[in-house]
């Protein structure tokens, strides 16, 4: 019995090649790892002596050969194959233990495309899906994890097929994702777009099982994209509860909104949409404001800022039930304060960075570009023009729209939210719901200003902000009737500014 060893990270290799051996296993091995394994007093057969052919192009060919490859790829129930290796006096190879190259790693520290490419492994994948293929006969260990179940059941002579079909499919999940961190690098690397390709794969990794998923009968899981090293993914949980499936959900809405905004800013999310956001170089005024907001949507909730979370503002933050705080950074003092909500989940985020948005739908996949732009242009098209402060609103407001479900109205007044109107199926509704909200909270819409996702398709709208007070709009613009939006806006003496930029989120 056989065993081919060639491995870059050598993890409990010495321990698993030292059982091999006293269950009776001849052991090949190359290079680095023949070197260890020979210098910790192990009997290895270099498999330059079974090739009969010595390594060649600086290691870059070594065990590509009949005399390996023959070794793991025979079928025991194939007559022919048994005829042909004993012709070839090629000896069966009946486990192979290889892991690879550090690519991934190596991408992350080495700029030079030369060096980096001596990284892309090809003997690995070989040997690899060799032994997955003929799984039937042969096992293969990639991950250092399985060494010691593996040991375990072969001195009890118990490795069955599914064990063996078990090592085959991780191993082919390995390449895949292997192959897929290289095409996605290069593809940055040299410039192309990925749209030019038909065939993509992306790779992700299984961090954790998470305890359900939006409800309690849907099982989750969570991946991390190896390729981006921040998001919500990366973020430290310093206390509380595990994240859950809509805690990350709302987490990553939270965070999102936020970037848009460089002043000390306050952000309170219920389920996936805002319900108070306001800016306030006196971040514990801001969170006030934004509580104010909609105290009542503001119940297990979650709250993120942009700036450091200190002792007062932890100690605001206490007198509410809320089921995330996120902050950049936490002071020891409000980490000691935010301790006495046991359950509350404290949370430390980096910076956001997305290119993509990737959507599962019944027999595929919607993917587009991330919405990172704000806006093409801000253009007044009516009569009147903003205040300087009204524009400061009406681009505050904007901000937020952009993160609100569709159809999305935002009033806003004095860099803080009055009202939101999210998810309606018509436009005016969304603006019903929004003034609605803000009169149950005693807000005064006056001189207020309001914001759309998307263009106002009637006048009616307008109409009904200028009842209400407010004193203007921002919106893309692009429908039929925007002039009749803007004759009214004139009528009412009310201004109104186009972004040309819509900002749909579903």
């Amino acid at each position: 019995m056989r065993v081919l060893i060639s491995v870059y990270d050598k993890s409990n290799i010495l321990d698993l090649a030292k059982e091999l051996v006293e269950n009776g296993y001849e052991i090949l091995s190359t290079g680095g790892t023949y070197s260890y394994l020979k210098s910790n007093g192990l009997e290895v057969v270099e498999v330059s002596e079974v090739t009969g052919f010595k390594e060649i192009l600086g290691g870059r060919v070594k065990t590509l050969h009949p005399a390996i490859h023959g070794g793991i790829l025979y079928r025991e129930d194939v007559a022919s194959d048994i005829e042909e290796i004993n012709k070839n006096d090629i000896k069966s190879i009946d486990i192979v233990v290889v892991n690879l190259y550090p690519f991934e790693q190596k991408s992350k520290e080495i700029q030079d495309i030369d060096t980096l490419i001596e990284f892309i492994d090809i003997g690995g994948p070989a040997l690899i899906r060799a032994a997955a293929k003929n799984h039937k006969r042969v096992s293969v260990l990639t991950d250092p994890k399985d060494y010691e179940w593996f040991i375990k059941k072969l001195k009890m002579q118990a490795i069955s097929q599914k064990d063996r079909t078990y090592l085959a499919l991780k191993s082919f999940w390995l390449t895949s994702y292997y192959d897929s961190i290289i095409s996605n690098h290069f593809v940055k690397v040299f410039g192309f777009l990925e749209k030019e390709f038909r065939h993509k794969t992306i790779p992700i990794l299984c961090d954790e099982k998470l305890r359900y998923g939006e409800n309690p009968h849907q099982e989750a899981i969570i991946y991390e994209d190896p390729l981006q090293e921040e998001g919500i993914t990366r973020a430290k949980v310093l206390q509380g509860k595990k994240m859950s499936y809509n805690n990350y959900l709302d987490a990553d809405s939270a965070t999102k909104l936020i970037s848009e905004f460089s002043e000390p800013c306050v952000v309170i999310v219920k389920h996936n949409n805002p319900s108070g956001v306001a800016v306030d170089n006196d971040l514990p005024k801001a969170y006030e404001k934004a509580f104010n907001s909609d105290p009542e949507a503001a119940f297990g909730g979650i709250v993120a800022f942009n700036k450091t979370v200190d002792d007062k503002l932890a100690s605001a933050l206490v007198e509410h039930f809320y089921e995330i705080v996120l902050a950049p950074s936490f002071t020891k003092e409000a980490l000691d304060v935010l301790s006495k909500k046991k359950n509350l989940r404290v949370v430390e985020y980096g910076h956001i960075h997305q290119k993509k948005d990737i959507r599962a739908i019944s027999g595929g996949y919607l993917s587009q570009d991330f919405d990172n732009k704000l806006y093409e242009s801000i253009e007044v098209v009516s009569l009147r023009r903003p205040t300087e402060e009204e524009l400061k609103d009406a681009i505050f407001a904007w901000k937020v729209c952009k993160w609100v479900k569709s159809n999305a109205i935002v009033i806003v007044k004095n860099q803080s939210t009055m009202g939101i109107g999210a998810g309606q199926v018509s436009r005016v509704d969304s603006l019903r719901t929004a003034i609605r909200k803000a009169k149950n909270f005693g807000h005064d819409l006056k001189n207020a200003v309001m914001a759309s996702d998307a263009f106002f398709p009637f006048r009616d709208s307008i109409d009904i902000a200028y009842e209400e007070g407010i004193s203007g709009s921002i919106q893309p613009g692009g429908s039929m009737r925007d002039k009749e939006s803007i004759e009214a806006s004139n009528e009412h003496d009310m201004f109104m500014i186009f972004t040309h930029m819509r900002h749909f989120r579903h």
